[in-house]
């Protein structure tokens, strides 16, 4: 069995994709809003990312945060972002949508699914939001998703190696199961012994203090800066790997 394994870095700015190539990151899911738990990135950003970095490129669609119902005016707005990904060169798209019970929208997402075609496209955390992991992995497979980012339904995916390694055999390698949320290079390799999966997401990300030599003390509403670490990249892989049988 090949301990070769793929790290998808969660990025949130153009400086993050060039540290996450670098750190041997094989995929990038390019994210707008960290605070939001990501959205869909500005066009000009996605043409750049395009442009500097090799790997594969799979942008969020998300038009906002929050829970993943969505209303026809956004359905249209995640179809024009879609395709948008699509002119511009991306490999893929990391997406998903809910009912109002929580449960996964087969029939939207089989619509995500045919509108990157031939991109592929990653079910995002609205799978941990559904209120039943075992049926929404079966939905996820008949929508023709190429992967599963989960956190097992939980905070972090160090918090549930027994529903992940549930949710690798239940996959049975129809469908790619990638552990991620909270995951770091210090925790990989308890998740990579108990999953045996062969890829990864985490965001690999370190605080960036203010540059600026001047900074107005009475406003607070800037926000922070959150880079992908290349060497957390890169000990984040090693540590998986290791980890395999």
């Amino acid at each position: 069995m090949s301990n070769e394994v793929t790290i998808e870095v969660c990025a949130f700015n153009l400086e993050s994709c060039i540290n996450a190539e670098k750190g041997g990151a094989g995929r990038i899911e390019l994210c707008g809003n960290p605070t939001e738990g990501g959205t869909t990135p500005a066009p000009g950003v996605l043409i750049q990312a395009r442009k500097l970095v090799s790997i594969k490129l799979y942008p969020i669609i998300r038009p906002r945060g929050g829970y993943y119902f969505y209303s026809d005016d956004e359905i249209e707005s995640i179809r024009q972002d879609i395709l948008f990904c699509k002119n511009i060169g991306c490999d893929g798209v990391s997406i998903g949508a809910q009912k109002m019970d929580g449960s996964l929208d087969l029939d939207l997402c089989k619509r995500f699914v045919e509108w990157a075609y031939p991109m592929k496209v990653s079910l995002n955390k609205a799978f941990d939001l559904s209120p039943n992991l075992n049926q929404s992995l079966e939905d996820a497979i008949e929508s023709g998703f190429e992967r599963i980012l989960t956190s097992g339904g939980k905070k972090a995916a160090i918090d549930a190696l027994d529903i992940l390694s549930a949710l690798m055999t239940q996959a049975d390698n129809r469908i790619i199961i990638m552990p991620g949320c909270g995951l770091r290079s210090y925790n990989v390799a308890a998740i990579a012994a108990a999953t045996q999966a062969k890829e990864y997401h985490s965001a690999a990300r370190v605080d960036i203090a203010n540059p600026l030599t001047y900074q107005n003390p009475l406003v607070h509403d800037l926000g922070s800066v959150f880079n992908a670490s290349a060497e957390e990249v890169r000990l984040i892989k090693a540590n998986a790997s290791a980890a395999l049988i």
